[in-house]
């Protein structure tokens, strides 16, 4: 087995065809599909089902993609730490939930590399997808939270798929709404007051409460309106008054300084809950330099004290915290 019969396989399962991997990889068709004979009769397993609209992968070989992907990542590092001459182009790519603080982040460490030589890419999708792209490689690093309510299954979704979640950041629920909310003054906002508002929530792949990005979101609520985008959400809160849970770090830079967040008012049937903010990487895997001063970038952010306002601060200090989601 070879680096490159692995950069043949990755390329192929991207492709779809043998004929269009042969054509990216400048090498003929015949050539190709030699090479992943002589593959497959080494592993003793069938990496591709062929067909006339082009390969499938099979059980095995979508199982030893996934191990060919993080090895060749792995090599792909190498070559960005040493410099090694005639290395392919540079990519890094993060997935998260939606996260302006996430973005900040990503925009700052973009700025320090020449966009030239990297293929970026930043992906706000649903907490399924976040794991799954990191689980898969196809992001190196993943922005998600756990709480007491979710832990128990999101861990295990980490475990199936050998990921590790380091924790950045602890935050407790806060309303996110338009400063021109009838409730926007208020000091803290309890479940019973948002009754005759909307609550927004990021729609899911699966519909499960468990992948829910908003906190607190096993609550009864009156009226529920799903989005899949943060812009929408900001000209929902506008236009109908909606609101969200969030962590109540808000990114005025991103998000404009028309949107607040007050902290969510607990009783005795509705709980607060603590945001365990964090991400995600494949376990054993080594942080590209990019991915390392993406990280360095989000703990700066998250734990700046011009930004960052503790928990045992005050609640109207609470509302006036200006960076990230």
């Amino acid at each position: 087995m070879t680096l490159q019969q692995l950069h043949y396989i990755i390329t192929i399962s991207k492709m779809g065809s043998m004929n269009k991997a042969a054509a990216y990889l400048y090498i003929s068709q015949p050539s190709l599909t030699s090479a992943v004979k002589e593959l497959e009769k080494e592993l003793g397993i069938t990496i591709f089902l062929r067909n006339g609209r082009g390969v499938t992968l099979t059980n095995d070989g979508a199982e030893f993609l996934q191990y060919a992907q993080q090895v060749y990542q792995q090599y792909e590092i190498l070559l960005e730490k040493y410099e090694m001459p005639g290395s392919v182009k540079k990519k890094f790519a993060v997935s998260a939930q939606h996260y302006s603080f996430a973005v900040k982040a990503f925009v700052a460490t973009v700025n320090e590399y020449d966009t030239t030589k990297y293929d970026f890419a930043l992906r706000e999708t649903t907490t399924y997808d976040v794991i799954q792209d990191v689980a898969t490689l196809k992001s190196e690093i993943g922005i998600l939270y756990l709480s007491d309510f979710n832990r128990k299954v999101i861990t295990k979704h980490f475990k199936d798929n050998d990921l590790v979640f380091t924790p950045l950041i602890n935050c407790q629920a806060y309303v996110y709404l338009w400063k021109g909310h009838p409730l926007a003054g208020e000091e803290s906002i309890s479940f019973d007051e948002l009754a005759d508002y909307p609550a927004l929530f990021f729609e899911q792949k699966n519909g499960s409460f468990y992948y829910s990005e908003e906190i607190l979101s096993t609550n009864d609520y009156a009226r529920t309106i799903h989005t899949t985008d943060r812009a929408t959400n900001l000209n929902l809160m506008r236009g109908l008054n909606a609101y969200t849970l969030c962590s109540g770090i808000i990114s005025e830079e991103l998000n404009g300084d028309d949107y607040i967040a007050v902290p969510f008012r607990a009783d005795e049937e509705n709980q607060n809950s603590i945001m365990e903010i964090g991400y995600i990487t494949k376990k054993h895997s080594i942080l590209s330099q990019v991915g390392e001063r993406y990280i360095a970038e989000l703990r700066n952010y998250l734990l700046d004290s011009d930004g960052y306002i503790p928990e045992e601060t005050s609640q109207t200090k609470a509302r006036s915290r200006t960076k990230g989601k």
